[in-house]
């Protein structure tokens, strides 16, 4: 539908209609035609400038690229977690027993390839890997409360990489499942692997639970991790949390909105703040 003309345009549309009128009337066909022709000129000038002002001069602006010092400056402190986190600095030689262990192809007798997707998964866990390797800058840290621990990594990867990773991420749920590893000394794991919901933040995002449940320190135990993945145009937070005592759901959901916030932030030229932001 045509935008009503404002008042002053109305106004001169009038007077140059009349103008032409008076022209039709005092001159032959040709000349008629002629001022009809240079009246519609005159109206489309009128027009375009309008129009004009309508058209879109710029677009927003792309996050600036992830460097190194940026990559830091978007990991969590201690301020943006509730429940007595203390953050440690050897985050980065956190290994954790249970997870290393040879998946069991007899248990994907149809899908040899499952197997192979499954012993992936806990290698990743085991290496802190889950996006695979970063093609840019990369920071983590990690946070200590009584026997449970929280891992937060922010990184800079390859677009279409990073999306089939998560994708991949997705899929695991109903290709893994449940299934068996067996560890270095021959003790058998039963591995779980369910979806797990990630708040709704960043560009795209996967989660997941996992549990194994095997022997430590000669008696029975089961480790829980609650994991979140979350991109921002090519860059990536990752959180896992948990540990013997059971999944750390709440916290991981909430580290995960304040980091990726803490990244919008450095990504669009910002500097973090020392305090959390409030999200619901």
């Amino acid at each position: 539908m045509s935008r009503r003309p404002s008042h002053p345009v109305r106004l001169l549309a009038s007077a140059l209609a009349a103008g032409a009128l008076l022209t039709t009337a005092a001159c032959s066909d040709g000349g008629g035609s002629e001022s009809a022709s240079d009246t519609a000129a005159e109206q489309a000038g009128v027009a375009r400038p309008d129009a004009a002002k309508q058209t879109p001069t710029g677009s927003p602006s792309a996050p600036a690229a992830l460097t190194e010092t940026g990559a830091k400056a978007a990991l969590l402190t201690e301020a943006d977690l509730e429940g007595g986190w203390n953050q440690v600095q050897d985050a980065d030689k956190w290994r954790d027993r249970l997870l290393v262990g040879e998946v069991d192809v007899a248990d994907f007798l149809t899908a040899k390839s499952d197997a192979t997707d499954c012993q992936a998964l806990l290698d990743a866990l085991y290496d802190d890997g889950l996006l695979g390797d970063p093609s840019g800058p990369s920071a983590l840290t990690g946070f200590e409360q009584g026997d449970s621990r929280l891992l937060e990594q922010v990184a800079g990867y390859d677009r279409a990489g990073l999306d089939a990773r998560l994708k991949w991420l997705r899929t695991l749920p109903d290709t893994c499942d449940e299934f068996t590893a067996t560890g270095s000394g021959g003790a058998e794991r039963t591995v779980q692997v369910t979806e797990a919901s990630v708040p709704d933040v960043g560009d795209a995002r996967a989660g997941l639970r996992v549990s194994v449940k095997g022997d430590a320190d000669g008696g029975p135990a089961t480790l829980t991790l609650d994991i979140a993945a979350v991109r921002v145009d090519t860059s990536a937070v990752t959180v896992m949390g948990g540990g013997l005592e059971g999944g750390q759901t709440d916290s991981v959901e909430q580290a995960v909105r304040q980091g990726t916030e803490r990244l919008k932030t450095v990504l669009d030229g910002g500097t973090p703040s020392p305090q959390p932001t409030t999200m619901d």
